[in-house]
């Protein structure tokens, strides 16, 4: 049970941490304050003539944050990127791996399937009330191919006092 809470708390905290990313982080704001405010982003990436932080709460989260800082350092822009409008984006026979990692951060988890010869991207995101999956599906030359969505459905475990 504690281990449980342990988790769950620092769930909320991810949580907490990207939700007032988009929220906070303000145009003109240094590199410094973002971080001293939001803590070490979960990834670094240049970015034409500046650099994105990206504040991911995946795998277990529904958020991604994206903090954009011009050449000089400072915030040109912040927003959640887990939302449909910004997955339509997305240009299938265009956009690679790489692509949708930079726009979108690393995915809650990578699958394969028999029926599909590169890998599928998850994305875990919350919108209108209900946990989805955005789904990017690669070729085996990382490029997208198709997308798609769907609700996810978490397995409940209720467990009884005579359980082991």
């Amino acid at each position: 049970m504690q281990a449980l809470q342990a988790a769950a708390g620092v769930l909320v905290s991810v949580l907490l941490t990207t939700a007032c990313a988009v929220q906070m982080a303000q145009p003109g704001m240094s590199r410094e304050d973002v971080i001293s405010r939001f803590g070490a982003p979960s990834r670094v990436l240049p970015l034409g003539a500046g650099t994105r932080l990206q504040y991911s709460g995946q795998p277990a989260g529904q958020t991604a944050v994206m903090v954009d800082l011009d050449a000089a350092g400072k915030v040109v822009r912040a927003r959640e990127v887990l939302t449909l409008a910004e997955f339509s984006k997305i240009e299938v026979g265009k956009w690679t791996r790489a692509d949708v990692e930079r726009e979108f951060g690393r995915p809650a988890r990578i699958d394969r399937v028999a029926s599909w010869s590169g890998d599928i991207m998850n994305y875990r995101w919350h919108d209108a009330g209900a946990d989805k999956l955005f789904w990017v599906y690669l070729d085996a030359g990382n490029v997208v191919q198709r997308t798609g969505q769907g609700f996810e459905f978490r397995e409940i475990r209720i467990r009884r006092k005579d359980d082991n």
